[in-house]
């Protein structure tokens, strides 16, 4: 098969972000699509058969779109690149990651979904009063509902961004944890203030707190509230039984929009069975204004290994403790 070369123009910004930390992103690209990428100036030289250079240039033009928005292009993007050029091969089949609503910058630039899944995610987030992303860990469920809401938060389109969990940790208690309430209930809710300081700053975020703009509570704390104007944050949902689950549903107000998040296999109650996600994801799947992005092992954007871990741990579960049937009745 006749091998040609074929070259792409880059801005500056973008050719460092598609060459990566120690050309390790192009030498990812060329290990699995057997191509040569050289940067001869300007941009990058593509070598090898026709439909190895259109995929490995579907890549580089993703990379490159993503890193002139300002993003930090990581190993785990070209990863992601690489998984959606193999599994769209066709030019006529358009691009890898859809075009989503815009989301702020942050810190380490500006935030875009990093695979189809993800951009799917925030169509849903943008049309739906209820949206539930379910799937593993690193997937960019919890991440990307914070940004979210951030950003509705900073356009003035909510009051309040609500952000809530059960009380279920491997066991442990709040009422052993020290402090006052937020500092009882923060250390649950890491992952999410991680992701508000990254697009808000930390100094926004404290301000919004003690203003109550933002607002953190275990689930228990949701019962007898209407909440109205606000974008409601519901983390590891997996871990609410179906009468916390229902309460919390029913708290949304006029104006109000939610997204519950959580992994179906990681269910730490101590009936498994009784896990108000499963449930409701049963039961509301096809109630209007409802929708459900389902995350996959192939959605996972941490360390290549992650989704390795994920997928080990789905193909035990599978054979030997298979999660709660969903189809199950009352």
């Amino acid at each position: 098969m006749a091998r040609e070369s074929e070259f792409l123009s880059l801005s500056d910004q973008a050719l460092r972000a598609v060459i990566g930390p120690n050309s390790r992103h192009v030498a990812l690209i060329e290990d699995a699509f057997k191509v040569l990428v050289e940067a001869p100036g300007g941009g990058v030289s593509i070598n090898g058969s026709a439909r190895d250079r259109a995929q490995a240039k579907r890549v580089v033009e993703t990379l490159a779109k993503r890193a002139d928005t300002g993003a930090e292009i990581t190993e785990a993007d070209v990863r992601m690149a690489l998984g959606a050029a193999v599994s769209q091969p066709r030019p006529d089949q358009g691009r890898v990651v859809p075009d989503a609503i815009s989301l702020p910058v942050g810190r380490r630039g500006a935030i875009a979904p990093k695979t189809a899944a993800q951009a799917q995610y925030l169509d849903l987030l943008s049309r739906c009063e209820l949206t539930f992303g379910v799937g593993p860990a690193g997937t960019g469920k919890t991440f990307l509902a914070a940004a979210y809401g951030a950003s509705l938060l900073r356009r003035g389109q909510v009051d309040r961004l609500v952000i809530t969990r059960p009380a279920v940790e491997a066991g442990e208690k709040l009422g052993f944890l020290p402090g006052d309430l937020n500092e009882k209930v923060d250390p649950y809710l890491a992952p999410i203030w991680e992701a508000l300081n990254d697009i808000l700053g930390v100094e926004d975020v404290r301000r919004r707190r003690e203003k109550g703009e933002i607002e953190a509570a275990p689930i228990a704390f949701m019962r007898g509230r209407t909440l109205s104007h606000a974008f409601i944050i519901v983390d590891e949902a997996q871990n609410t039984s179906r009468l916390q689950m229902k309460m919390v549903l029913t708290r949304l107000g006029e104006g109000a929009r939610m997204v519950v998040t959580g992994d179906p296999s990681q269910i730490d109650l101590l009936n498994p069975r009784d896990s108000g996600l499963s449930h409701a994801l049963r039961i509301l799947k096809d109630v209007k204004g409802v929708g459900v992005q389902a995350f996959k092992a192939e959605d996972v954007v941490r360390h290549a290994m992650v989704e390795r871990i994920v997928r080990a741990y789905d193909a035990d579960s599978a054979r030997n403790r298979p999660t709660p049937d969903l189809e199950d009745e009352d």
